[in-house]
């Protein structure tokens, strides 16, 4: 990540009739640049494990008032510093109420990196040959639960409303921002009212240029997930209609859609087989970075395999 490990920097500028100036001095130990004299406007700018540098335009309450030439004055200077400083790429996030300085900011080479409800982000490649900054996230991921009762072997399925054809799929929604795939057990309660618990992954599509994705790619994950209760009170503004039917009628039924009822039918396999020949199932792990997790999803290892190994 370009946000990692930052290092604090920043450079001082003063600003008069004849535009704006930016000042350096010695370089500190932190990073910083020490600015004899007295202070004018001030951008603070953060430094990357990557070479490059970002400046947050909401943490300078000094640019208020700053018109677009001043300011297209002022990250000039600035970009003229970055390059004798060696820095490789610029990140600039700019507030929505601050969107006049974009014009300025794409007349310097800038470009769109994303855009968030309030803010968008803005890149400028310093390195060498062409950008290798990273692009932003291109996928949108969608989840689904299959929640099926071994008991009665029936699974829970709905249609949704306002479609062409109403067919049987598994309740579902997209995950948001930090949500883990579990959030499948999250989606299946607002749509149905059904309680569950996560059991394993399934089954994951994925598929490009998707209209549903304004263009992007999607992925859409189908989890296996256990009932803890069974009383249905579903979401009318979303589904038609939500049931318990059985899993074989399911599997053999022509209205559901494809992946429905493929899944249908690996539910089937797992049940006569053991859900162990299925299921992909999740554990915790530490990732490289202090302090953060990451859920690893994979097909159960024999215990006589794991003692072999002297596995965990």
């Amino acid at each position: 990540m370009w946000w990692v490990r930052r290092t604090r920097y920043c450079f001082s500028t003063l600003l008069d009739a004849g535009g704006a100036r930016l000042r350096t001095g010695r370089r500190t130990a932190s990073g910083g640049l020490e600015t004899p004299g007295s202070c004018g406007a001030e951008l603070q700018g953060e430094l990357d494990r990557f070479g490059g540098v970002s400046v947050h335009l909401s943490r300078h309450h000094s640019l208020h008032g700053l018109d677009a030439a001043a300011f297209r004055r002022l990250l000039q200077a600035a970009i003229q510093q970055w390059r004798t400083e060696g820095r490789i790429a610029a990140w600039l996030h700019i507030p929505i109420l601050q969107s006049h300085f974009i014009a300025p900011a794409a007349s310097l080479g800038f470009c769109f990196h994303h855009a968030e409800p309030h803010s968008s982000t803005l890149t400028l490649w310093l390195g060498e040959g062409p950008s290798r900054l990273p692009g932003y996230a291109t996928h949108q991921v969608g989840v689904a639960g299959a929640v099926f009762d071994v008991s009665t072997r029936k699974v829970l399925v709905v249609q949704d409303r306002n479609k062409l054809k109403n067919m049987w799929k598994f309740p579902g929604g997209l995950s948001e921002p930090g949500e883990d795939i579990d959030t499948a057990v999250r989606e299946v309660f607002e749509e149905t009212g059904v309680k569950s618990e996560f059991r394993s992954l399934l089954s994951i599509r994925q598929q490009h240029r998707s209209p549903g994705a304004f263009g992007m790619s999607d992925m859409y994950l189908v989890c296996r997930l256990q009932p803890r209760s069974f009383t249905i009170n579903f979401c009318q503004q979303e589904c038609l209609r939500c049931e318990w039917i059985d899993l074989e009628n399911l599997a053999r039924t022509k209205h559901t859609t494809p992946i429905t009822s493929r899944v249908a039918r690996l539910l089937l396999y797992g049940l006569r087989e053991g859900f162990d020949k299925i299921d992909l199932s999740m554990e915790e792990l530490p990732a490289v970075y202090t302090g953060l997790f990451y859920k690893l999803y994979h097909r159960e290892l024999p215990e006589s395999y794991k003692a072999a190994m002297g596995a965990d």
